[in-house]
């Protein structure tokens, strides 16, 4: 009886955190991120990975909810709920000045999209060290391989600049990051992780096919 209790206790030390609790310590190491943000996002992820999309345990969440002057992109594990990255980002000069409220998936519009994506091939561009990405929505962010939204670093991205202008400076509609964290982040996060853009948009949440309320 005592070997079965220990073996019981064993299993309950080493079991897996659930979603719930996955969210909570997310949150605790990313405050400003809201649980609305953390939940939609790890359903997103346990939804592409059930299709086969994914086989890697990282989610980049970026919670468009959030002033661009405070930290609202985190890089996650979502085995044990460790925080990898928490930093700025920035949204494009479509999308709004200090909060973004507008998102598209069309060409021209220098807009941030919303949804769920797949990260890609990275490469060395105008930004230097910059990562593709797939969009998973359709209509919501379908066109983000051909519109070149990726990620990539910007001058406009840092503390200093927000501390200074009370927002940061504004991507084309890329996630534009810090330059001291965006080499990092890239090479974490390439070749098919999540990352999923979350903004409480009723009209995405009740369609996209990587979340529970689709209909």
């Amino acid at each position: 009886m005592l070997f079965a209790g220990a073996l019981t206790a064993h299993a309950a030390a080493v079991a897996p955190p659930s979603r719930l609790q996955l969210a909570q310590r997310i949150h605790a190491q990313a405050p400003n991120i809201g649980m609305a943000a953390i939940t939609t996002s790890l359903e997103a992820y346990f939804h592409v990975r059930e299709e086969k999309l994914t086989d890697k345990p990282l989610v980049t969440i970026v919670d468009y909810s959030v002033s661009s002057a405070h930290r609202r992109l985190a890089v996650a594990d979502v085995e044990s709920g460790k925080v990898l990255f928490y930093t700025y980002v920035a949204h494009g000069k479509g999308s709004g000045l200090t909060y973004a409220t507008h998102f598209s998936n069309r060409p021209g519009t220098d807009a941030s999209s919303l949804g769920v994506f797949l990260t890609a091939n990275t490469y060395y561009g105008e930004h230097g060290y910059s990562l593709r990405l797939k969009g998973l929505d359709p209509k919501y962010n379908g066109d983000a391989y051909q519109r070149d939204i990726v990620v990539h670093s910007a001058w406009y991205v840092s503390k200093t600049f927000a501390l200074a202008h009370g927002r940061m400076g504004l991507s084309w509609g890329c996630f534009a990051l810090s330059r001291k964290v965006e080499s990092a982040i890239v090479h974490l996060i390439q070749g098919a992780t999540v990352l999923v853009g979350y903004y409480p948009d009723p009209r995405w949440l009740h369609s996209s096919a990587f979340l529970k309320t689709s209909g």
